[in-house]
């Protein structure tokens, strides 16, 4: 197994449907997903056993009970489970371009990390995306997003083209962080920084990863305009102040002791999740 494509997703079926779709079409086929399931209900269990049964997708579901937003959590017994050295993260609401496995993995290198995007949807155009869509890889068309109703520009990250990425990944002014829907990194690197921080819901917990492995000597790279993923729309219940000031603290402690490591990670806590 060249390759460990790390997933999460939490009821929200629909939307799973379509991205693993865009799994199923990628250039490069030797890898398997590991999807992280924050407690969804038996839907996603049932879609998942779809896929095994009518794709070639080689998917490994790790789950826990719902309680409360514990992402970082299931992504740690993920990271545990996966198979291969080399890890890609991507979150259940964005759809993958053919050659996203293949840009990442032609991009790896020692001691690095890459840092990807995404385009975002309406919720319109999210529900409208059909399967032959995706398969056909029209919905990642400039044209084709526009005539089907994307009023907000179509930025560079989906119409660039293949000479100009590098120039437009390395000129751009946005720092490379690690981000959840669109990050890759070496399976050692992770355990070294024990993963996640166990302690944080939504909000910048994936970035405070990111700022261990920089201070660990693992360096950003941009791949923004060339791993490609289309954002599909949905509702942030789960967006909280109290949370946000929580998570804040912990990243500006991280920040202030340059921390390369996590106390409150991978190997932090009895695991309780299941193999389905």
């Amino acid at each position: 197994m060249t390759v460990s494509v790390i997933l999460s997703t939490y009821n929200a079926v629909e939307w799973l449907e379509k991205v693993l779709y865009g799994f199923s079409c990628q250039t490069y086929t030797d890898f398997e997903i590991v999807i992280a399931d924050d407690g969804s209900r038996d839907e996603t269990a049932r879609l998942i056993q779809k896929f095994r049964q009518e794709t070639n997708l080689k998917l490994v579901h790790v789950w826990h009970s719902d309680d409360g937003f514990r992402k970082t959590k299931i992504l740690n017994a993920a990271i545990l489970n996966a198979k291969a050295d080399y890890l890609i993260f991507t979150d259940g609401d964005c759809i993958p371009r053919a050659d996203f496995i293949q840009v990442h993995l032609d991009n790896r290198k020692p001691k690095t990390f890459l840092s990807g995007g995404y385009h975002k949807l309406s919720m319109e155009l999210s529900h409208k995306i059909s399967p032959d869509d995706i398969i056909s890889q029209r919905a990642f068309s400039k044209k084709w997003l526009i005539e089907n109703g994307h009023r907000k520009p179509v930025n560079m990250k989906i119409g660039a083209p293949r000479f100009l990425r590098p120039i437009l990944n390395a000129v751009t002014p946005t720092k490379p962080t690690w981000n959840g829907h669109n990050a890759s990194g070496w399976k050692a690197d992770l355990l070294r920084a024990n993963g996640f921080d166990e302690r944080m819901k939504y909000g910048g917990e994936d970035r405070e990863l990111g700022e261990r492995l920089t201070f660990a000597g693992v360096v950003g790279k941009q791949i923004r305009y060339s791993a490609i993923c289309i954002h599909l729309d949905h509702a942030r219940g789960y967006v909280s102040d109290e949370v946000w000031k929580v998570n804040d603290a912990i990243r500006l402690e991280t920040e202030k002791q340059k921390l390369q490591r996590t106390e409150f990670g991978i190997d932090s806590a009895t695991r309780d999740e299941i193999l389905k």
